[in-house]
């Protein structure tokens, strides 16, 4: 069994969103993220990060096992440092298309994770999600809604800037956004 294959998700769970209502597309929906979802998760954390794999030369297996690796590192980091958190698995049309984890603090939410395989990027998904995430901080009387980005990541930077958010500082290959709530309250 590879390290990967022995992952499990927290059993503590926020369920911090409401269920899927009639103000999303028609289609979307999401789940709680189940241990037999870490294969389809595994994938797309490869899709994600393919095109930056593109240009390295290494033998199919070399890549897999990097792959495998990186995943397993990120997913426990995320399940030690964000619990309570909803690792929610999207889907489309009753089929998993990506993922959002979500960690809802005292005063701010954070979006620890959003990905999309890239056949469902484009389609408004992330959008719809994040617009979501947003009403919902607004609901709880939360201060801001808050994640991070690829600094490379044009397009996700992008739609997040298209949403309200704002680059509040950064390190490394990631800048930190902030959607501040409280300004949006009348």
């Amino acid at each position: 069994m590879s390290a990967a294959e022995a992952l499990a998700f927290p059993a503590a769970r926020a369920a911090w969103l409401p269920a899927p209502g009639n103000d999303l597309p028609a289609g979307l929906g999401w789940r709680d993220a189940r241990d037999e979802d870490l294969p389809f998760l595994r994938a797309l954390y490869g899709d994600v990060r393919a095109a930056e794999l593109a240009a390295v030369a290494w033998p199919d297996e070399a890549r897999r096992s990097f792959l495998d690796s990186q995943f397993a590192l990120q997913h426990r980091h995320y399940a030690a440092h964000y619990r309570p958190a909803d690792y929610l698995v999207v889907e489309w049309e009753g089929r998993p298309v990506g993922r959002l984890y979500l960690h809802r603090g005292e005063r701010e939410a954070l979006v620890i994770d959003i990905a999309l395989l890239g056949a469902s990027r484009g389609r408004g998904i992330g959008s719809a999600l994040l617009r979501l995430v947003q009403e919902t901080a607004l609901r709880d009387g939360l201060e801001a809604v808050t994640l991070h980005v690829e600094r490379r990541n044009a397009a996700a930077r992008r739609l997040y800037e298209r949403l309200g958010f704002a680059v509040e500082g950064g390190s490394g290959q990631h800048l930190r956004m902030r959607w501040p709530a409280a300004e949006r309250v009348s």
